[in-house]
């Protein structure tokens, strides 16, 4: 079963920012295949199906094509919780390896 995700917004016009997720479950894991842009709107289902599918979830980011700030730090969550990441593009991986030494921002006083 595959999950297609379009966002949009008030306007006339469509906006083409779509994220396909296709789970395959194996015998001992779930490989979650991501096609398309990862945006923050998508993040919510996106855990729901990390939640649902167990422990032992890998995500193959093989047909993303973009992803935005919050989809990065979601991804670097993602790892820090154990969920495996498989195909990932080399822009991706050092966006999340800058996210990762970014001091946390500090609330204004």
């Amino acid at each position: 079963m595959a999950f297609l995700l379009q966002s949009s917004d008030c306007s006339s016009e469509p906006r083409f920012m779509t994220l396909k997720i296709r789970p395959i479950s194996g015998e001992s894991n779930t490989r979650i295949c991501l096609s398309g842009q990862l945006r923050s709107e998508h993040l919510g289902h996106l855990q729901s199906e990390i939640e649902l599918r167990g422990p032992s979830v890998t995500l193959d980011l093989e047909e993303l094509d973009l992803v935005d700030i919050e989809g990065v730090r979601f991804l670097i969550a993602c790892e820090s919780a154990g969920v495996s990441i498989l195909h990932c593009s080399s822009y991706i991986r050092e966006w999340m390896l800058q996210e990762r030494g970014r001091p946390k921002e500090q609330p204004e006083p």
